[in-house]
């Protein structure tokens, strides 16, 4: 199977996407002026994404760990699955990192503002500003979002469904196998069993050819005794 066809792969490919647009998403984080709406509604996508992300890729390393109990089964070898665990353990690392720094950031603004009673009476009042601004487009952001998410979650289930169906063909294929192995060893054993009797009815016949020729050898020297004898000493 090619690494376009293995289900693996195509989850793969999926959720090294929403990694590479939460990093997108993360640069333009950094990149935004803090105590501002805009800031505020990134942080919580980056969060949500970070959690979808981290979720997918659970996801995909318990298939992993179905594959590795028989990797011979799903097709598989050691190098392969150790392949596969790289790839999500780098994943989640690279997730777990983005997270840390969002989060962190969070609290930072959180203390600052815990720190600084009057400041975070005026930061209050331009995130209110800010807010009212992004408050038509936040619902509309939240619902593409969720969007965003259920259609992932869907392409996943859909791997996973191809996966187990990918399965299923290989068990079924290792059935009719081993069916037509057991028919072979049947037919050949019967094939040997009739084979031997034949063998033996063979040796039978040549047996009692060989008995039968020589009795009549003897009597066709007996014969020819008779007659020489006659011709010998009655004439």
């Amino acid at each position: 199977m090619t690494p376009a066809q293995d289900p693996f792969y195509i989850v793969k490919d999926e959720i090294q996407d929403s990694i590479d647009k939460v990093q997108d998403t993360f640069h333009q984080w950094k990149k935004t002026p803090e105590n501002t709406g805009e800031y505020v509604h990134l942080t919580k996508e980056l969060l949500t994404s970070c959690e979808s992300i981290q979720w997918q890729v659970d996801e995909l390393d318990k298939a992993i760990s179905v594959a590795e109990r028989d990797p011979a089964f799903y097709g598989l070898n050691e190098v392969e699955i150790g392949r596969r665990r790289s790839w999500t353990s780098t994943a989640r690392n690279q997730v777990l990192s983005l997270r840390r720094n969002v989060e962190s950031g969070r609290k930072k603004i959180l203390l600052g503002h815990s720190a600084n009673p009057s400041e975070s009476i005026r930061s209050k009042k331009h995130i209110s500003q800010d807010n009212d601004e992004f408050i038509a487009s936040e619902s509309d952001q939240q619902m593409l979002l969720i969007k965003r998410q259920d259609e992932e979650l869907d392409a996943l289930s859909a791997s996973v469904q191809r996966i187990e169906g990918v399965g299923l063909t290989i068990h079924d294929e290792l059935v009719g196998q081993e069916k037509l192995l057991g028919e072979l060893n049947l037919e050949m054993e019967t094939t040997s069993n009739r084979l031997d009797f034949v063998q033996k009815r063979v040796a039978m016949v040549m047996k009692k050819a060989s008995l039968k020729g020589q009795i009549m050898m003897i009597a066709f020297l007996v014969i020819l005794f008779i007659i020489l004898f006659v011709l010998v000493f009655l004439t």
